[in-house]
């Protein structure tokens, strides 16, 4: 949706983009979901939006949450190189939103993963608990 746009897209909280993106995103999980598709969807959306959006999901399918995370220096680092942040984003304020960021927090399993160098635990072991009833 974003190469859609016309011009250079920011994101921002509470976007229009965002705003039409949201539902949307969750909508096309529920159709699959229905249809008895496994669906992996992958996204930062914080608690919010996760407990808004995914908890009435869990009508129609088995959820796991996998919970990727790395150290402040790590994600910003990241950043820098993918080209994401604006060289004025201050650093202090980027600091301040990656320490306030609420991590999803539903009633399904979850497993926390350290991505700073692969996966930890690795693959198979998420793939276990992904597969787990």
């Amino acid at each position: 949706m974003v190469h859609a746009e016309d011009g250079d897209f920011q994101a921002a909280p509470g976007d229009p983009l965002t705003q039409r993106t949201l539902p949307l995103f969750f909508e096309v999980m529920r159709v699959m979901l229905a249809g008895g598709v496994t669906v992996v969807a992958e996204a930062s959306f914080q608690h919010e939006a996760w407990n808004t959006w995914l908890e009435p999901l869990a009508e129609l399918a088995q959820l796991r949450i996998v919970q990727c995370h790395v150290d402040a220096a790590v994600a910003r680092e990241r950043d820098r190189a993918a080209g994401r942040r604006r060289a004025h984003v201050v650093v202090r304020e980027w600091e301040e939103a990656f320490a306030s960021f609420e991590r999803v927090s539903i009633r399904a399993p979850s497993i926390d993963v350290d991505t700073t160098d692969g996966y930890a635990p690795g693959l198979v072991e998420i793939v276990e608990f992904v597969n787990r009833q």
